[in-house]
This record gives structure tokens, sequence and C-alpha cells, in this order.
């Protein structure tokens, strides 16, 4: 077959376009991989600033522990402190409170027997009592005082259980009435008005020394 000279042009146009397309397409590839080489680039800095944030928090949560186990040291310390502090201001609560409720007791209620920290065990079961007072002959009657530094509702049903279970630790007393006092430095009004609805007697500091603080008309419960 004769090739013509149009035949000749025809082939050189169709590699010329072929070229340009091979040409646009080694240029796509080379804007490609330039685009790749520099996603590759942020991406090793983004690895790099991952690993230096890793080992910052890393340095952190040791710092953090050491600090942990420094402030659990202090609380331990503190603790202690705190539960020593409250032994003694208890202490020096009920050292406070004797003497003037003993001159209640004997005083406003004619006890004979006033006997600060009673401790009594029964088959394995124990009774501690700041202040019991009592008196025999035609009163016959016995007072339980509990004295607090800062009266809780708690302490309203730690008093009321003492009442309970009082006779059978001292079935000596089991004829007398029996009344409670809750003796407190520090009482709000709301636990004051229950101490008295369960019609026992309420107790605080005034000038250093305890005194009843009950109405004219109230009603003790006996128990």
């Amino acid at each position: 077959m004769t090739t013509t000279s149009e035949d000749v042009w025809r082939i050189l146009a169709e590699l010329a376009t072929a070229q340009a397309e091979l040409t646009a397409a080694q240029k796509e590839t080379d804007l490609l991989l330039k685009e790749v080489s520099q996603q590759q680039k942020e991406n090793a800095q983004q690895l790099k600033e991952t690993d230096l944030l890793l080992k910052e928090v890393s340095q952190q949560q040791k710092e953090n522990a050491q600090q942990q186990k420094k402030t659990d040291k202090q609380l331990k310390e503190l603790g202690k402190q705190i539960g020593g502090l409250g032994a003694k201001f208890g202490s020096f609560t009920e050292g406070l409170a004797l003497p003037s409720m003993e001159t209640i007791l004997r005083q406003r209620f004619g006890m004979e027997v006033v006997s600060p920290s009673v401790r009594a065990s029964k088959e394995g079961q124990h009774l501690e009592i700041d202040v019991l007072a009592y008196t025999n002959g035609e009163l016959n009657t016995a007072y339980i005082v509990e004295v607090k530094s800062h009266a809780r509702q708690e302490d309203i049903t730690q008093l009321k259980s003492i009442l309970q279970r009082f006779r059978r630790f001292f079935p000596e007393h089991k004829d007398k009435k029996l009344y409670g006092i809750l003796a407190a430095v520090d009482l709000s009004p709301e636990l004051r008005e229950k101490i008295l609805q369960e019609g026992l007697y309420v107790a605080r500091i005034h000038d250093q020394v305890f005194e009843l603080d009950i109405p004219d008309n109230f009603p003790p419960q006996t128990y």
C-alpha cells in the first residue's frame, strides 16, 4: 500500500496529539507526586508533633501520679491531725459540760449520784454513757446525758438507743423513770426542735457553762 503525503501528515498529527496528551498526563502525575510528597511531609511533621504531645502527656501523667501520692500522704496526715483534734475537743467539751451539768442534775432534778464516762459490758455488748445521774428513794429517777461538740441528726438516734438499752445493762435501775439530755456546743434551731419533739432535754453553752434550753411547758419523754 502506497503511503501518501496526506497519510504522513495525519500520522504526524496523531503523534503530536498523543505527545501532547502524554505531556499533560505527565504534568498531572508530577503535580500529584508533589502533592503526595507534601502530604507525606505534613504527615511526618504531624507524627513528630503527635509523638511530642504523647511524651508531654506521659510526663504530665507521671507528675500527676507523684503529686497524687504527695496529696494522699498529706490527706492521711491531715486526717490523723483532725482525728486527734476532734478527740481532744470532744474530751474538752465533756470536761466543760460536767461541772455545769452536775449542777443542773443536782439542783434542778435532785439527783444524788452523778457519774461521768460510764462504761458497761454485758454478753459481748457494750454501752458508753457520757454522764449518768440517778437518785433512789421517792424520786427514783435517772438521767442520761450525751455531750456533743456539733450535734447532728444521728445523735438523737444514738441517745434514744442508749435510753432504750439502758435497763438491760443496769437492771438495778429497771424501776426508775429515765430521761435523756442532749448537751451540745453547736446546735441548729431545726435540730433543737427535733430533739424537743422526741421528748429529750436540750442543753447548750452560755457564758462557758451548759444551761437547759427548753420551753416552759416542755413535756419530757419517759423511757
